[in-house]
C-alpha cells in the first residue's frame, strides 16, 4: 500500500509557502489559467473552509506518490487510498494555524460523513453543492496532472489565495514597554534576517532617525522613499532624506546587497551631485567594504562630499544606548505604529509578533 511521508509533506508545504510569500513581498502575484481560477473563486467564496483545505492535502499527496488515488482519503477505501485525516492533523491544520490563516479548528474530513470519497455522489448530502462541484473539478485536475512543475504551480497559487485570505484579517501588533540592549540586538538581528523585500531595514533606520529627532527636539523633516519607488523618478536624495528648512542635511541609502564601486559612482552621479548632498550614508546589513569602494569615497571626500558606511544593527544599538530609556520607548512606539499600518504586509506583522514573543519570554 502506498505511504505518505508526513515530514516531507510538511517541508514541501513550508518551502512553497515561503517562496510565495517572498514573491508577494516583491510585488509578484501567483497566477493560474482559466477555468482553474474560476473554480478557486467559487471555493474561496464558500463558507465551507474544509473544501480549500482538502486541496492542500490532495496536491501534497500527488506530489509525493502518484500511485495514490486522491479521491480516496480513507485507508479502508482500497489499496490506492491514503489517510487524509492523519495528513491534516500532522501537517495541514498545524501549518495553517501557525501562519494564522483562517481555517477549520478540527480535521477537514469532519465536514463530510465518515469514509466519504471525493466523488459526485457525495454532493447529495452537502449544503454548498456548487462549491463541492468546483472542488471536484480541481481534484480531477490534480489527479490527471503528471508534471511536477504544474503541481507546484497549482500549490503556489493555492497558497497565494490563502495568503490573500489572511491579509484581509486585522492582525494586532504586539506592544513592548521596554527591552535591554541584548534583547534589541536579538530582535534587530532577527528582523534583518527576515526576507522583507527591503522593508525591515528601512523601518528600523526610519524609526531610529525619528527617535533622535523627537528626543532632541530637532526640526528635522525625515522623508522616506516608498518601497519599489525609483529614486530618480521621485527626485529623492536617497531611501531616507533628512531636511532642515527645506535643505538636505543628510541622505541615506539602505541596502541588503554589497556596495560596489560602480554603485557608489552611480549614486554620486544620480543623487549626490544633482542634489548637492554633502553628507551621504550607506546603511548595510554587514560585511566589509572592498578597497575600490573605499578609494572612490575618499576621492569624493576630497571634492567636499562625505560618503560613509554603517552597519545597520551596530548603528541602531549605539543610538539606542545613547538616547536613554525615554528614547528607546519612543523607538519602540514608532516601530509599533509603523507596523500597524494597513499597507504593511501581514507576514511582517506576524514576524514582529513572533520575535517579540520569543525575546520577551526568554
Amino acid at each position: 500500500m502506498p505511504a505518505i511521508d508526513y515530514k516531507v509533506a510538511g517541508e514541501d508545504l513550508e518551502r512553497e509557502f515561503n517562496f510565495v510569500e517572498a514573491e508577494l513581498l516583491n510585488g509578484i502575484e501567483q497566477t493560474i489559467e482559466q477555468p482553474i481560477k474560476e473554480y478557486f473563486d467559487v471555493i474561496l467564496d464558500s463558507r465551507t473552509q474544509a473544501y480549500r483545505e482538502v486541496l492542500i492535502g490532495c496536491v501534497l499527496v500527488k506530489l509525493q506518490n502518484k500511485e495514490i488515488d486522491i479521491h480516496k482519503p480513507y485507508m479502508n477505501q482500497g489499496p490506492d487510498a491514503y489517510n487524509g485525516r492523519t495528513l491534516d492533523e500532522k501537517v495541514i491544520n498545524p501549518f495553517l494555524h501557525s501562519k494564522q490563516i483562517p481555517c477549520s479548528r478540527g480535521p477537514f474530513l469532519s465536514t463530510f460523513r465518515r469514509s466519504v470519497g471525493f466523488v459526485k455522489s457525495t454532493r447529495d448530502g452537502l449544503r454548498d453543492k456548487e462549491a463541492f462541484d468546483a472542488l471536484l473539478s480541481l481534484i480531477d485536475y490534480i489527479a490527471s496532472e503528471g508534471e511536477r512543475n504544474k503541481l507546484i504551480s497549482f500549490l503556489r497559487y493555492l497558497l497565494f489565495r490563502f495568503i490573500e485570505l489572511r491579509n484581509r484579517a486585522n492582525i494586532p501588533i504586539s506592544h513592548v514597554s521596554r527591552m535591554s540592549l541584548e534583547q534589541y540586538d536579538n530582535l534587530i538581528s532577527a528582523l534583518l534576517e527576515t526576507p522583507s523585500g527591503g522593508r525591515f531595514p528601512v523601518y528600523l533606520v526610519e524609526a531610529t532617525f525619528n527617535a533622535i529627532k523627537t528626543v532632541y527636539g530637532l526640526s528635522w523633516e525625515v522623508e522616506v522613499l516608498g518601497i519599489n519607488v525609483a529614486d530618480r523618478a521621485s527626485g529623492a536624495g536617497g531611501d531616507i532624506t533628512i531636511k532642515e528648512n527645506n535643505t538636505i542635511i543628510l541622505a541615506a541609502e539602505i541596502t541588503e546587497r554589497a556596495v560596489e564601486k560602480s554603485r557608489i559612482v552611480a549614486t554620486f552621479n544620480t543623487k549626490i551631485a544633482p542634489h548637492k548632498i554633502e553628507d551621504y550614508l550607506f546603511f548595510i546589513k554587514k560585511g566589509n567594504i572592498d578597497e575600490d569602494s573605499l578609494r572612490q569615497t575618499r576621492q569624493y571626500f576630497s571634492q567636499g562630499h562625505e560618503l560613509n558606511f554603517l552597519e545597520i544593527k551596530n548603528w541602531i544599538l549605539m543610538i539606542l544606548a545613547t538616547i536613554g530609556n525615554r528614547g528607546r520607548s519612543i523607538f519602540n512606539q514608532l516601530l509599533v505604529n509603523k507596523l500597524s499600518g494597513t499597507d504593511i504586509p501581514v507576514s511582517l506583522k506576524l514576524c514582529w509578533n513572533s520575535e517579540i514573543a520569543r525575546i520577551t519570554s526568554s
